[in-house]
């Protein structure tokens, strides 16, 4: 078997999603001013690690926001599972819905059968973490096959502002055909 992995420094794809308020935004296209964004992709409402991480990244936004990084989240989930998870979520980002298998293939995420019914009723991505500069190129990828390996928050904010402080290059570009 053989998965999409994206090259570093390769363009970023167009993926438009809508947010509960009706609005669609291209995800990898920051706003307000920012120049980088940070795409974080989540597993959905079925899963309490994410709403963990959603919460506890929600207290870096404001550092994010200092070093010119958009931030927004979204999931394989229905309108209707977003509505239900918004009531455990306290985010000050916007958070999108119907991510697609062929996007998460595109994204060269890792996707999951759910376990039952209860987990949820469809397919879902595992997380992945995407930054993505001013020239809509991949400078940062972090994607998981399971729940429980995600990056360490502060290690990762922390990085992040020594990169845009430093001009610091994208790493992994070596090529096998070098």
């Amino acid at each position: 078997m053989s998965t999409f992995k994206f090259e570093a420094g390769a363009p970023f794809p167009t993926i438009s999603k809508p947010t509960l308020d009706g609005a669609t935004r291209d995800l990898s296209k920051p706003l307000d001013g920012k120049d980088w964004q940070m795409l974080v992709v989540y597993r959905g409402r079925h899963c309490p690690l994410c709403t963990r991480f959603l919460n506890e990244l929600a207290g870096y936004k404001p550092r994010l926001d200092e070093i010119g990084i958009d931030l927004v989240a979204v999931s394989g989930d229905s309108k209707e599972q977003l509505e239900e998870h918004i009531s455990r979520l306290d985010v000050n980002f916007p958070l999108f819905y119907g991510l697609t298998l062929e996007e998460m293939k595109s994204l060269g995420l890792y996707i999951s059968h759910p376990r039952s019914e209860q987990e949820t009723d469809h397919p879902f991505a595992e997380p992945g973490l995407y930054i993505i500069n001013e020239k809509g190129t991949l400078q940062v990828v972090d994607i998981s096959n399971n729940p429980f390996v995600r990056p360490a928050l502060e290690n990762l904010v922390s990085g992040l502002e020594w990169i845009r402080k430093n001009d610091y290059p994208i790493r992994g570009t070596f090529s096998y055909q070098d």
